[in-house]
């Protein structure tokens, strides 16, 4: 009786250790995460520029809350007219999420590049009377953009 008692409470305590911890989650692949700026981003910027965002709404996993809207996001500038070769036409804008503030600390993700959609653009006075159609595409803080998970990531 005390043998399998003993047997009992050690598989216990290995379950316990071997469990992963409560807080783990993991978003699949495919994941739509809404994203809310919290920087200014241009097409004047450098390829590798960094910005900020907040998750504009929760994202739900199998009816569990994995990431609540506000946490803390970071991206990059993945293609822009500054990066673009002279002679070569010039790239879009396009940004991706990096990584996203969890746990306390932050974990790296990857996302499909995205096109800004809603962006503005600058455009002089002297441009616009003339017709011209050339500007400085500028997404600004509090704009709501779409990104989606390249990869699942667990924290």
């Amino acid at each position: 009786m005390k043998h399998s008692k003993l047997i009992a409470g050690i598989a216990a305590i290995c379950a316990c250790v071997a469990a992963p911890p409560l807080s783990a989650a993991t978003i699949p692949a495919g994941t739509s995460i809404t994203v809310k700026t919290t920087s200014q981003i241009s097409e004047r910027d450098p390829k590798g520029r960094t910005f900020t965002g907040q998750v504009g709404q929760d994202v739900v996993v199998n009816g569990a809350t994995v990431l609540k809207a506000g946490t803390a996001v970071t991206g990059k500038v993945t293609a822009s007219r500054a990066s673009s070769r002279p002679g070569r036409g010039s790239a879009p804008l396009s940004i991706a999420l990096t990584s996203i503030k969890a746990n306390g600390s932050n974990v790296a993700i990857k996302t499909d590049s995205v096109q800004p959609q809603g962006a503005t653009t600058a455009h002089t006075a002297k441009m616009r009377s003339r017709g011209v159609t050339a500007g400085n595409i500028l997404v600004n803080p509090g704009t709501m953009m779409q990104f989606v998970l390249s990869q699942a990531v667990t924290f």
